[in-house]
């Protein structure tokens, strides 16, 4: 009984902090992830006492945020978007914070109306996902936690191993599947741990509006694709986001980037690097792309949180590091640049 009263009063004080959000960014909504973080840590230091927040957390933490002497932890989430999913944890849940056996989620939505809520971590979990290690996926509005789906208590799940974890997650993928898809198998033994199934589609069958927005994603994430042909394996990580992101196999993951048909659709004579000439193309789309891809991608794909108005910047920067023979910064997003100075 004292247990519950406990987990009243924290959700108590989750709605005391929610509010008094919801009320500053209605104002000025936040456009940095990490800032949000930090001051989601304010707060609630305001209601559960001073002490109680650690400010200078391990990083990759999960969750973000514990509440000492409760038990209790506090996992962020941050879109700029108008959407309550977001990508979260790895289900490994590596780092996860021991002593910690409670977590909810506190989510600022700064799309649309902005608004700031709170939720049950393992009720708002709706989805897995593939990366480099598989991910959940949070909706503060979905139906049915995922751990429904599959049949099995968080708290069961979290503390078994990859393999049961994996058992549950195809399971689960076979019940997802649409006529005609398959799903695509990586691996399947218990001493991998990157093994899980995606539902496959062909690039070269997708529309062309599906190709451009995906190339769009994938140059932003992998500025190392402007790097010399014959570097190895500078493409890889492209491929990977595609399969592990959308499902979508690619054949010839350079023929997106430097073909002729992508980087010189008028076929006109002028000659110059198909790479630059490409990403000129789609300069737009992959402005666009900033402000609608989630920030745990470029946490994963670049090790660091980027806010959206900063991540042409941070790319033409990686670009300009992994080119040779030419300065991406010297001839792409120049208009952007123009628009982005002071």
């Amino acid at each position: 009984m004292k247990e519950m009263r406990a987990v009243y009063n924290v959700e108590g004080q989750l709605d005391r902090i929610v509010s008094d959000l919801t009320e500053e960014v209605r104002k000025s909504p936040f456009t940095d992830a990490g800032k949000f973080e930090q001051r989601v840590r304010e707060v609630a230091e305001v209601y559960f006492g001073r002490g109680t927040i650690d400010h200078a957390p391990a990083a990759q933490a999960f969750p973000d945020i514990e509440i000492r002497g409760t038990h209790v932890g506090i996992e962020v989430k941050f879109t700029t978007s108008d959407t309550w999913r977001s990508v979260a944890n790895s289900v490994l849940e590596t780092n996860r914070i021991q002593c910690v056996t409670k977590v909810y989620v506190v989510f600022g939505k700064m799309g649309g109306t902005p608004e700031v809520r709170w939720s049950e971590y393992e009720k708002c979990v709706m989805h897995v996902r593939t990366s480099h290690v598989p991910r959940f996926e949070v909706d503060l509005e979905a139906h049915e936690s995922l751990f429904t789906l599959m049949g099995v208590a968080y708290d069961e799940f979290r503390v078994s191993g990859m393999h049961e974890k994996m058992e549950y997650i195809r399971k689960y993928a076979r019940g997802r599947l649409k006529p005609g898809e398959r799903l695509w198998w990586l691996e399947d033994s218990p001493n991998e741990e990157h093994s899980l199934p995606i539902q496959a589609r062909l690039y070269t069958k997708l529309e062309l509006s599906e190709k451009t927005r995906l190339r769009s994603e994938a140059i932003l994430l992998c500025p190392q694709i402007v790097a010399s042909g014959r570097s190895r394996n500078k493409y890889d990580d492209v491929v990977l986001y595609l399969l592990t992101y959308h499902g979508v196999l690619c054949h010839q993951a350079r023929d997106l980037f430097s073909a002729g048909s992508v980087a010189n659709p008028s076929n006109d004579d002028e000659g110059g690097r198909y790479i630059e000439r490409a990403i000129k193309l789609i300069e737009c789309e992959m402005v666009e792309a900033t402000l609608r891809m989630d920030d745990a991608l470029f946490q994963e794909y670049w090790g660091r949180s980027i806010p959206p108005e900063d991540r042409i910047r941070e790319w033409l920067v990686r670009a300009d590091q992994a080119a040779t023979g030419w300065t991406p910064s010297d001839s792409l997003f120049l208009s952007y640049k123009d628009q982005a100075s002071p």
